[in-house]
């Protein structure tokens, strides 16, 4: 049915690291295990022998294991393939608003769990908006999490889309949400079910040793044989570029400035608060649950970030850089959007994690030191207009 770009997962698998010292030194130490000191009393050749098979099967375990998760000179350790969950029926869960758009004739059935400001959830917002669909938003406490105890993943935003079995697939990954639907779009013919089996998790292990899964190919979008993008191939490659800039750098910058400070960070979940509406979706502690302990969580997680993703005390000076960068991107290109005169998903990627925050102080900052306002303020105008009613 669509076309499944092997080569864009070839690309990004050979950035794996096809060594892990971890795991060999716990193999090591399997093996300096079973090459220990003989025991002191004489034992039958009966038990020698068991004694041998019973190591030999656990080097053998450990060593087969180690293989697995390695992986070998061909696959990039690239393993197990894991399609989108598919559930029988909607969670029994509170929808707590719908966006309405009579204009929407995509036949979609959208349901959408998310964090309000969380960045991929704006992301994921800003497309559904920007293409005038309707769906209806259940608002996860960010702290107890309990609309999503149904899920085995634990991450916002989830998107249940009906198939046309009634049945509800769930996508899990912002861009792959916004790819698989984007597909969509492109030829209504299409089943979202089917077309979500396109983007499958593959796990491979980690710099930490850990198995993990991504979907590699989340930035293509999947069509039938037939053309119905009109673009050039570098026009595609350079919106998948962005998009994943996006989300490999730009997001990566938010949560170390808008929780700078203490104070800062308390004035941030306030934000979150007002225009999440916690007090009319939440009881008041579980609303000042998620304001006061949420911010001081944050506050110290956002330090370690910004030791992680190797900033400098300055924070504000990397997102300052980042927005005239990406600005400078589009003066290049002497249009008013990445896209030209419309904005794309590289112009609603940037825009979603931008908005997320808003009503912060760092986004002010930004209006101030960068050149980003006329360009955000252009998309937000883009969204809004394309967007149906809230109820």
């Amino acid at each position: 049915m669509a076309t499944f770009r092997l080569g864009a997962i070839a690309s990004i698998a050979t950035k794996i690291p096809h060594q892990n010292v971890a795991k060999l030194q716990r193999i090591n130490l399997v093996r300096r295990f079973a090459t220990g000191a003989a025991p002191k009393k004489p034992t039958s050749t009966f038990g020698l022998a068991l004694k041998g098979m019973a190591i030999g099967a656990l080097v053998g375990t450990g060593w087969s294991g180690y293989s697995y998760f390695k992986g070998g000179p061909t696959d990039h350790m690239l393993h197990e393939h894991v399609g989108p969950k598919v559930l029988d029926k909607l969670p029994d869960v509170k929808i707590m608003r719908r966006v309405v758009n009579p204009k929407d004739d995509s036949g979609l059935d959208l349901v959408l769990f998310q964090f309000q400001t969380c960045p991929f959830c704006c992301k994921v917002r800003a497309f559904l908006d920007h293409s005038g669909l309707s769906y209806s938003v259940v608002e996860v406490d960010a702290v107890l999490r309990q609309d999503i105890r149904w899920s085995d993943s634990k991450k916002v935003p989830i998107l249940l889309a009906k198939t046309k079995t009634g049945k509800y697939v769930q996508l899990t990954d912002s861009s792959m949400i916004v790819s698989s639907i984007s597909s969509f779009l492109r030829d209504k013919k299409q089943d979202i079910g089917e077309l979500a089996k396109y983007y499958p998790s593959i796990s491979y292990e980690n710099d930490a040793g850990r198995k993990v899964f991504d979907i590699m190919n989340k930035y293509f979008l999947m069509f039938q044989e037939k053309k119905v993008d009109n673009r050039t191939k570098e026009e595609q490659e350079d919106e998948r570029k962005w998009r994943a800039w996006a989300d490999d750098h730009l997001v990566h910058l938010i949560s170390p400035n808008v929780y700078r400070t203490k104070d800062e960070a308390l004035e941030t979940f306030e934000w979150f608060s007002d225009v999440g509406e916690w007090n009319l979706h939440f009881p008041k502690w579980e609303r000042d649950l998620m304001v006061y302990v949420g911010a001081f969580a944050m506050w110290g997680i956002s330090k370690r970030l910004k030791k992680r993703h190797q900033l400098s005390d300055d924070v504000r000076s990397h997102i300052y850089d980042a927005c005239d960068r990406w600005i400078g991107e589009i003066e290049k290109k002497k249009t008013t959007f990445h896209g030209g005169s419309q904005p794309n998903l590289a112009d609603l990627a940037v825009f979603g994690v931008l908005n997320s925050m808003e009503g912060c102080q760092a986004f002010k900052d930004c209006l101030e030191n960068s050149k980003i306002g006329p360009w955000f303020y252009a998309v937000k105008e883009r969204v809004l207009k394309n967007r149906g009613n809230a109820l």
